[in-house]
């Protein structure tokens, strides 16, 4: 099992340079992947405003970030965990991941979801409504972008006539391209669209309820190979109370829900550097030594 980190943006406090210190430490530990969080803007609390963050949550903007991590690592992996597609234009984030595959050698991955925001999408003027149907246009036109040559691309929402984009990057249209949600419509959507589904925020009963789905569907209504579509889990769900904050304190329940994690049936995991800096270690540093322990755990419980 391969494991993600969820970079923590709070970070930022001690300066950039320890934002690209604790990336390179990362990288230095083993994990095989540094993800980013994404969202552009935080909506304050309102009547009739869904909210789930503080709008003062501190979030660097996810494509910056990772091009910033990719100057200062060799190996290690880079993705989105996951980026809201629907509220940005798709040929801009085709060339924002070219460029980024380009100067990584190579080394993205990209998770997309359509969010929960609607005030987000209000302040960037996008549609929130449209946003599904968006998403499935958009991850095809993308990959034809991606693919490179003279783009002819033509659907309800976006167009493109006898356009270019140069340079093709190192893994092309086979950018790995991960969908999250839990919904009908992201299930589905990974079956006939995606290379794996990023999950977080599902019980483990409903998240092995997905994967079957996913599955099932793959194979019997798109024609594919069900193990071609890779699965990632949280290892924990974002902290909601005080309790959850505790999670990655208790190496002996890291290792345990690792344990757990891989013999669901999940490629990949992912660790969430903000809830460690809940846990208790409040420092670039803590986070370092705490995610060094962190991982010879769960080596150690899943090889």
């Amino acid at each position: 099992m391969q494991i993600a980190v969820d970079f923590p943006s709070i970070a930022f406090r001690e300066g950039p340079q320890r934002v690209l210190d604790l990336a390179k430490a990362i990288e230095d530990l083993g994990y095989d992947e540094i993800a980013a969080f994404d969202h552009v803007v935080m909506g304050h609390p309102g009547e009739g405003r869904y909210t789930i963050y503080p709008a003062n949550m501190p979030i660097l903007e996810a494509l910056m970030l990772l091009a910033n991590v990719a100057a200062v690592t060799e190996r290690v992996l880079l993705s989105t965990e996951v980026l809201v597609l629907p509220q940005r234009q798709p040929v801009l984030v085709a060339k924002q991941i070219s460029t980024l595959d380009t100067l990584s050698g190579g080394r993205m991955r990209l998770g997309i979801g359509v969010g929960w925001q609607d005030s987000e999408y209000d302040a960037l003027e996008e549609d929130f409504g449209t946003r599904g149907k968006r998403m499935d246009e958009a991850i095809d036109l993308m990959r034809a972008y991606w693919a490179g040559g003279r783009i002819e691309f033509s659907g309800e929402h976006y167009n493109s006539h006898d356009m270019g984009m140069e340079p093709v990057s190192p893994q092309g249209a086979g950018i790995p391209l991960w969908i999250g949600g839990d919904s009908p419509a992201a299930l589905r959507r990974t079956a006939q669209k995606g290379d794996g589904w990023m999950a977080s925020g599902v019980s483990d009963e409903r998240a092995l309820e997905c994967m079957a789905e996913i599955r099932r569907r793959a194979e019997e209504d798109f024609g594919r190979d069900p193990a071609s579509v890779g699965m990632q889990l949280m290892l924990a769900p974002p902290p909601r109370s005080d309790a959850d904050k505790g999670f990655y304190g208790d190496l002996d329940a890291i290792g345990e829900r690792a344990a757990i994690v891989a013999a669901m049936g999940f490629d990949w995991a992912s660790v969430n550097v903000t809830a460690i800096f809940q846990a208790g270690a409040r420092s670039v540093d803590a986070m370092i030594e705490r995610l060094g322990e962190i991982h010879v755990r769960i080596r150690a419980e899943t090889g």
